[in-house]
């Protein structure tokens, strides 16, 4: 079969140890989905990957809230970054959930017939949108907002890191475009959504689990200090470029108001700046990372360690400049 991978080789989850083998055993524990690609894609660099778990797990699936919301809210964030492997994946998701018309409502790109569903999946895909009228009020219970906004910029991530490193078919040939095979895979995994697991398990795998301060609206719960680690471990990609490339990707955030950049893109670095390229593609569209743009840059000591971390810096970046602009103590509790 072809390899989901398009510019790294992972470690075979088989041959996995110490940590990252407890993440995998989570993953199939809690998610329900062993050896996950979105998340083998990450084990190059163990301490993104244990993160990224963390922030996931404790924000959509251990998080309170209605797991249907926060699906939605995920499907939402992955329209508008355009990853149709994130969509998918969330179609058969909230299959799982037992909603087979709303999953195939929101598959088809039709609002759904409940206001409040309607109102979450709105949310999320506003949220990559400065200043979108969608974000306030909350359409959900301030108590939730930890999971939520957790759950939404987690897939900010993650669908950065998909778009740019693995290919868009969840399913071979593009099984999942079938709807009797959505309905069947989520079915599969019903039983796996039904459990709520433990709040905070995923935390004793990572490597600081006080990794710099939580964020306020995360203050005190495991998704602030889940949101804390991948700062700290994305960021650390940064080393990967000088001063001069961190600072074009810094311009190019700030200068960000949420829209997809034209083809004709004078603001992208060119190829002669191969690093703050790469970075500024991973952060703004990473769907038009080219083969081209991954070689002009990697070098003989470039490793798949290297390539992960890079791609990570440049999608925290934007989750970072999506998190700063949300309307996060503004926001009235929804009724």
């Amino acid at each position: 079969m072809p390899s989901p991978f398009r510019y790294t080789a992972p470690p075979p989850p088989k041959s996995a140890t110490g940590r990252t083998a407890e993440v995998y055993a989570q993953l199939a524990e809690d998610f329900g989905i062993e050896r996950a690609v979105t998340f083998v894609v990450l084990s190059s660099a163990p301490e993104l990957l244990t993160a990224t778990w963390a922030l996931m797990r404790e924000s959509l699936i251990a998080g309170p809230g209605s797991r249907t919301g926060k699906e939605l809210a995920a499907f939402g964030v992955s329209d508008a970054n355009r990853c149709p492997f994130c969509m998918d994946a969330h179609t058969v998701l909230l299959h799982a959930t037992g909603d087979h018309a709303l999953a195939e409502a929101v598959a088809r790109g039709r609002t759904p017939d409940d206001s409040q569903h309607a109102r979450v999946l709105a949310w999320g895909g506003a949220s990559r949108t400065p200043g979108a009228p969608e974000l306030t009020p909350f359409p959900f219970p301030l108590a939730h907002a930890p999971a939520y906004i957790g759950t939404a910029l987690s897939f900010h991530f993650i669908n950065r890191i998909v778009s740019a490193l693995l290919t868009e078919k969840l399913m071979p040939c593009n099984l999942q475009r079938f709807r009797p095979v959505r309905s069947w895979a989520g079915r599969s995994l019903s039983g796996t959504l039904r459990r709520r697991p433990a709040p905070g398990a995923s935390l004793a795998l990572l490597d600081d689990p006080a990794a710099g301060p939580e964020p306020d609206w995360a203050q005190g719960t495991p998704v602030g200090r889940a949101y804390a680690a991948l700062r700290a471990a994305a960021t650390a990609g940064a080393d990967l470029l000088d001063e001069a490339d961190r600072a074009a990707v810094r311009e190019a955030l700030e200068a960000w108001d949420g829209s997809h950049p034209p083809l004709v893109w004078d603001a992208l670095p060119d190829r002669s700046r191969p690093g703050a390229r790469l970075a500024v593609l991973a952060a703004l569209a990473p769907y038009r990372i080219t083969d081209e743009d991954v070689m002009n840059w990697r070098k003989p000591e470039h490793t798949d360690h290297c390539l992960v971390h890079l791609v990570a810096y440049g999608a925290f970046a934007a989750v970072d400049r999506i998190e700063r602009s949300l309307p996060l103590h503004a926001a009235k509790e929804t009724s």
